[in-house]
């Protein structure tokens, strides 16, 4: 970061994108050489969109045409994977250069016009007669597209005429406008000014910093930091609301269209996960919520913030409550503790881990002006699977992070050696398995390790806090996403007014609010009048129906790490085959395979009861 001097003091200002030392940025030339190649290679991709039309009509002749097509369309999609990533992986590292913003708009372009050319495939197999298909199926041509078949012939109740098909798929880019516009804004718009840290250090507020300021140990730079920041949604709140009712909009639109009961059953379907299995979530962690209530009485007492401390607010729910602790990883530190800790997954895994975070250079590290928030994982057939990160040494979490963008690289990392491209490519719904149970063993490792009592509540707090941001905050979101959803199917447009209201009916709910003023007892919880801003500023919401996976996905991983550090051989094996299965099998079939069963209620609950137990070994330890 750059250093400037401002009234005695230091400011850090983000650098440029062009000021970032080449070896902390991820190496993208395995996806392109330079732009030219990208160039060379995008007109290629683009010139062979043509071929489609050769295979229209033909389909119902033959299972070699059929055969035919579904190769050409593999390697077409492969090479345009390829490309897509490059041009989006550039664009992430700076929103604001406009070469990579059209690059990545000129790939999205071609996109939907392969989509287009592509769009008679499902409708025209859909056409051919039950009988005729399955003797097709049965030729050995098709033999290894029947799992990707069978996955299109179910789609039969949901898939409309050629022209409907067509109209749908010319709409591909105009749907992404909602997000597109609420990126820009909340990556490259919004802006805040420099605070001082608990140091006297200031520092630019922004996404990534955000996340620091409210682990500050001092709790008037923290109630800094959440005003400031929420006063940028608060000016701006108009805007993103249009933007987040434009994309329910667009979700209740596609469901519709499709004769979906409603665009969640049209979300969970592509999984082949019953409703049943997000509603049970819901209604498991309602069960619970006392427990969490209890726990934010617990950190209101520890940090004393009680009654005469006037409560918990939201800037006081991310500090550790054991002070005097403190936990600096460099990145290289942080490597190192990481692959450690994964150190029972076996040195196949862990030895190709350590290369790409060290010298393959997958990850790009830190956060630079314009960067895209947050972190993710973004791996491809063809390519390393890559991390971006915006890592900041003083917070832990960003060493839990690592950890789970690790698990998601390292997950498409054993897919794509295991799997032919046309089921290499696992779903979102047991990605969130393999991340979070990278999680899990970090914590065990660093817990294991821990020096003292004081040093073991540490731990022992930040694994509570990881169960509640991603179980029970997650469950939030996930609940707030199917009200929503549900009001526009009713014909509600979504304002600023309803959604705020509807947002803090679920704060009231999950953070204990309404429960104690029901009991008569002053609430530990404290929403501030800015709070219900939140529903505004979740990017994922603009991926509807995603977050529950995240829940879904720690309580299958609780469950599974127990699985391998307490059995042998064949534990592992079995989660080792899960990593390598892609899609080859349905999510919950994966999941089965791997040792948990996620259409039973036990995975949920014993993440919830492991919650439960961990808040009885806090207050043991900080009363």
């Amino acid at each position: 970061m750059t250093v400037t001097a401002e009234s005695q003091s230091k400011t850090f200002v983000l650098p440029k994108r062009s000021e970032v030392p080449v070896g902390d940025q991820w190496d993208l030339t395995p996806l392109a050489a330079s732009e030219a190649a990208w160039e060379k290679d995008f007109k290629k991709w683009e010139g062979q969109i043509k071929t489609y039309g050769k295979f229209k009509g033909k389909l119902a002749k033959s299972a070699k045409v059929i055969a035919e097509l579904l190769r050409f369309d593999a390697d077409f999609d492969r090479l345009g994977e390829r490309l897509g990533n490059y041009a989006a992986l550039k664009a992430a590292g700076d929103q604001g250069d406009s070469l990579y913003q059209r690059m990545k708009g000129r790939f999205q372009h071609v996109a939907v016009k392969a989509a287009e050319a592509a769009s008679y495939i499902r409708p025209e197999l859909l056409a051919i007669p039950a009988g005729r298909m399955s003797k097709f199926m049965k030729s050995p041509v098709l033999a290894e597209w029947k799992l990707a078949l069978d996955r299109v012939v179910r789609y039969r109740p949901h898939t409309l005429s050629n022209s409907e098909e067509q109209l749908l798929a010319m709409s591909g880019q105009m749907a992404e406008g909602a997000n597109q516009i609420f990126r820009q804004l909340n990556d490259t718009d919004l802006k805040w000014p420099a605070m001082e840290d608990e140091k006297g250090v200031r520092i630019e507020l922004g996404h990534s910093s955000f996340s620091k300021f409210l682990h500050s140990p001092k709790r008037a730079v923290r109630k800094e930091a959440f005003h400031t920041y929420y006063g940028q949604f608060e000016a701006h709140k108009h805007t993103i609301a249009a933007a987040y009712n434009a994309s329910v909009q667009r979700d209740v639109f596609y469901s519709k269209s499709r004769h979906y009961t409603s665009a969640r059953e049209g979300s969970l379907f592509q999984d082949n996960v019953p409703v049943k299995v997000y509603d049970a979530l819901i209604a498991a962690v309602h069960k619970h919520l006392p427990t969490n209530h209890r726990y934010l009485a617990l950190r209101g007492k520890a940090l004393g913030l009680g009654d005469r401390g006037g409560g918990v607010h939201m800037y006081d729910t991310y500090v550790p409550i054991v002070s005097g602790i403190e936990k600096h990883h460099t990145w290289e530190e942080a490597v190192k503790v990481v692959t450690e800790a994964l150190s029972p997954l076996g040195t196949e895994y862990c030895g190709a881990l350590l290369e790409g975070l060290s010298t393959a250079r997958w990850a790009d590290r830190y956060p630079n002006a314009g960067k895209t928030s947050g972190a993710f994982s973004s791996g491809g057939f063809d390519g390393p699977p890559y991390i971006l990160m915006n890592y900041q040494p003083e917070v832990l979490d960003h060493v839990f992070t690592l950890a789970h963008e690790a698990g998601h690289s390292m997950h498409t990392w054993y897919s794509a050696r295991h799997q032919p491209y046309q089921y290499y490519g696992y779903t979102i719904f047991v990605a969130e398995v393999a991340s979070t149970f990278n999680e899990q063993l970090l914590l065990k490792h660093l817990m294991d390790r821990a020096s003292d009592r004081k040093e073991k509540a540490y731990f022992i707090n930040h694994a509570i806090d990881e169960i509640r941001g991603t179980i029970i905050r997650q469950t939030m979101f996930a609940e707030f996403e199917k009200i929503t959803h549900a009001l526009v199917e009713k014909g509600e447009p979504l304002t600023v007014d309803l959604l705020r209201g509807e947002y803090r009916k679920l704060l009231e709910l999950y953070f204990g609010v309404k429960a104690s003023e029901e009991r008569g007892a002053v609430s530990q919880f404290v929403i501030d009048p800015e709070l219900d801003l939140e529903c505004l500023r979740i990017p994922h919401f603009y991926r509807a129906f995603y977050v529950y996976k995240y829940a879904t996905g720690l309580s299958a991983a609780i469950a599974l790490s127990q699985r391998v550090l307490n059995g042998g051989a064949k534990e592992l094996a079995d989660y080792m085959g899960f990593l390598k299965g892609g899609c080859s099998k349905w999510p919950l079939d994966l999941l089965r395979g791997a040792g948990v069963d996620m259409e039973k209620p036990q995975p949920v609950e014993t993440a919830l009861k492991r919650f439960g137990e961990l808040v009885e070994q806090l207050e043991e330890l900080v009363s």
